[in-house]
């Protein structure tokens, strides 16, 4: 027969899962309440839809999963990357739905100037491949602006170096935007800056600046990256107005510097780029004054010498006239017997045409000028008696046309015409009215009439009948027929 199973007795208390995974939560974030990790990002894929981060820390031989939350993502100064080694700042908590355990990180920060440095070197590649380095698009600063932008920090030594520097060379208007040049929300306070002065419209309240400078003291890497953030980037490559970049000491670099249309070691040398230097130029405007004077005074004496050379050229005055007075006196010598030669022969051309007008010649004159009267009177006459036919001829053949179109014609064929009270002509029985009185012209006569009710007028001859139109013989012997219509 088998054996019995054996019923195991224990005092060992009994959980249940939630139990068991809640007592695990409040264990590990009582004892790893705060911790700092270091390790390498892996599995960053950018922020979840909700705005979360999701990724895990690992170094050789570990790996632990890690959450950063929407609002303090949003808050940091640095943002997670796939493969930056960091140094996270959070606490331990356990998440039961997978029997894991993460951190949930408050604070982030690269793990040495090793990191930053590969972090601004792969930003740095991003950027430059978008075109935003190229010096294709980088713009002359102008020669004198009469208004210079400052982006900086308004307590720092750097607006006074500045503005003293600006003093010493050549004195100009300097608008200061402040803003925070080192850590958190720094980088969004440049950037809008830059867009401000950017912002700004000409002939404004506040004039626009012709020139940007951004400027910050020497410092740490870390000081300085927030002149290293894309924000900042882009907003001095987008801005419209000549930047010069002037962050840290010489030997400091940041992407401003690739994006900016000049960059400067230090603010110092920024004011120096900005402005040239007064005195500097009073002496060169007063030695180009110099230089002007010497060379129209230069261009005068060679004009001079020129002038006494061609007047040495010239002939005399007097040989000039010799030939002509001698013309002259030729001319005034010659001129009276030209004179009397050319009396004497006008004279003669006088005489032979006296002696050919005589009495016989005019009475000549006179016949043939009648002559040719009636030549003309005779054909005026013709040409009379041609142009009264032609009047005539066309006369009757308008008196033919008018007989033929005259509407007596058709009164002749045994048609009246009707006319209203006033004279009018009536075309239908619609526009009669009963017991209006009508006038009805016959080939022979008028007679009056008033309409009835039924459209039959009732005839009432006058007293007196219309005589006939009266027929009128023209000048021409055409008679007229022509009635008036009216």
């Amino acid at each position: 027969m088998p054996a019995a199973p054996v019923e195991i007795l224990s005092n060992s208390p009994e959980f249940t899962v939630s139990e068991l995974s809640s007592a695990l939560k409040r264990t590990v974030e009582d004892t790893y309440g705060h911790v700092r990790v270091r390790g390498e990002i892996s599995g960053f894929r950018g922020p979840h839809s909700s705005g979360h981060c999701y990724f895990a820390l690992k170094d050789d031989s570990a790996k632990i999963e890690a959450v950063i939350w929407k609002g303090v993502h949003g808050r940091m100064r640095f943002k997670p990357q796939e493969g930056l080694e960091v140094i996270a700042t959070g606490k331990l908590t356990t998440y039961p739905g997978s029997s894991k355990y993460q951190i949930v990180i408050e604070a982030i920060e690269p793990a040495g100037v090793g990191a930053l440095m590969a972090l601004m070197e792969e930003r740095k590649k991003k950027l430059a491949a978008e075109g935003l380095f190229d010096e294709a698009r980088k713009q002359l600063l102008p020669w004198l602006p009469e208004v210079i932008g400052v982006v900086t920090s308004p307590t720092g030594a750097v607006i006074r170096d500045i503005l003293h520097r600006l003093e010493d060379r050549f004195p100009r208007r300097v608008l200061v935007w402040p803003v925070r040049v080192q850590g958190e929300g720094s980088a969004e306070q440049i950037a809008a800056a830059i867009h401000g002065f950017n912002a700004l419209e000409e002939g404004g309240k506040i004039p626009r600046p012709d020139l940007l400078i951004v400027a910050r003291g020497g410092g740490s890497l870390e000081d300085l990256w927030s002149f290293n953030e894309e924000i900042v980037v882009r907003a001095a490559a987008e801005s419209m107005i000549p930047l010069i970049s002037a962050v840290g000491h010489e030997t400091d670099v940041t992407l401003i510097d690739f994006a900016a249309d000049k960059r400067a070691p230090t603010p110092t040398a920024a004011a120096e780029m900005a402005v040239p230097v007064r005195a500097e130029l009073f002496v060169e405007i007063a030695s180009l004054a110099r230089r002007s004077l010497a060379s129209w005074q230069r261009v005068q004496d060679h004009r001079r010498s020129e002038l006494r050379s061609a007047s040495r050229a010239l002939p005399k005055l007097h040989d000039l006239l010799a030939i002509p007075r001698q013309r002259l006196d030729r001319a005034s010598a010659q001129l009276p017997r030209a004179l009397r030669s050319n009396a004497h022969a006008y004279e003669r051309r006088l005489s032979a045409i006296g002696g050919r007008l005589t009495v016989t010649t005019l009475r000549m004159q006179i016949e043939r000028g009648k002559e040719k009267i009636e030549r003309l009177t005779a054909g005026a006459e013709r040409c009379a008696r041609l142009h009264i036919q032609q009047r005539e001829t066309r006369l009757r053949y308008v008196a033919q046309l008018l007989n033929a179109l005259s509407y007596k014609g058709v009164l002749d064929r045994g048609f009246a015409l009707v006319r209203d009270e006033h004279g009018q002509p009536l075309h239908a029985a619609a526009n009669i009215n009963s017991g209006q009185r009508l006038n009805i012209e016959f080939a022979d006569g008028r007679v009056g009439a008033i309409a009835d009710g039924d459209g039959t007028p009732a005839v009432k001859p006058k007293a007196a009948p219309a005589k006939p139109a009266s027929k009128r013989t023209t000048d021409f012997g055409v008679k007229k027929v022509q009635g008036d219509l009216f």
